[in-house]
């Protein structure tokens, strides 16, 4: 059986690592690079670095802190926040992204994912979509969850996969920070409408939901932050009790933490 992945999401501001509730309230969670090293050192799978302000910013991911962050690592990184062109987009893997997060630009402008996939490939493309249920269905938002798209979410992973992403970074605002559990249902649904990984995202607060939207959410991986970030869990404690109840996952080292 193909591996589960748990991955690291740091959402960084001025240069800093932070997290909050609903994308607001926002409070530090320390350097993105020591984060990156100690996540990468306890057995991560992958690292997620967002530049939560690049998109209101009107600017780029600060390459700085692609470089420093992908200096600590020998796992996947994933950069994302201000992807708005292919030159936006090489210079994060010139400075050592493996795979770019497009969202808000990718909404304006479908065609950027086709462009990014037939550059660099269907696998270094993962597409973000910032999903809240109203009026009984799941809306998309874009530009940090302030601006309300035309599109649903299920149909806007499926056109996304139609175009060449070869992940979709699906995150549940109305969970985003609450550590009340993924938000299975719309993770169920994206993932029985597209045939490539879904990374579910918003809601962990202990091992089991981990589990729970893995199993019934139906998710190829599971993006955690404040758990992590404010040490009231373990990549370690997760990740047995994912095994614990038979979901298959990468050992974490033996001196891993």
């Amino acid at each position: 059986m193909v591996a589960k992945r748990l991955i690291a999401c740091l959402d960084v501001r001025d240069g800093l690592v932070v997290k909050g509730v609903h994308f607001t309230g926002l409070r530090s969670a320390g350097d993105p690079a020591a984060l990156a090293g100690r996540y990468s050192a306890a057995g991560i799978d992958e690292i997620v670095v967002l530049d939560i302000t690049a998109t209101l910013d009107a600017r780029a991911t600060r390459v700085a802190t692609i470089r420093d962050v992908s200096r600590m690592l020998d796992i996947p990184l994933t950069v994302g926040g201000g992807m708005r062109s292919l030159a936006d987009v090489e210079a994060a893997f010139g400075a050592g992204a493996d795979k770019v997060s497009v969202n808000s630009a990718a909404l304006l402008e479908p065609s950027l994912i086709t462009a990014i996939a037939a550059r660099f490939g269907s696998q270094a493309v993962v597409v973000a979509i910032d999903t809240r249920r109203e009026d009984g269905k799941y809306r998309v938002f874009g530009r940090s969850a302030t601006a309300r798209d035309r599109r649903d979410a299920v149909g806007w992973a499926r056109e996304a996969a139609d175009r060449g992403a070869g992940e979709i970074l699906l995150t549940s605002i109305d969970r985003d920070g609450t550590k009340a559990g993924y938000d299975c249902d719309v993770t169920a649904a994206v993932a029985a409408a597209v045939g490539i990984p879904v990374i579910a995202s918003g809601g962990a607060g202990s091992a089991d939901h981990v589990a729970d939207v893995l199993t019934t959410g139906g998710a190829d991986a599971a993006l955690v932050a404040s758990i992590f970030h404010f040490e009231e869990s373990s990549v370690a404690t997760v990740k047995r009790r994912l095994a614990g109840r038979g979901i298959p996952v990468r050992l974490v080292p033996e001196h891993a933490c």
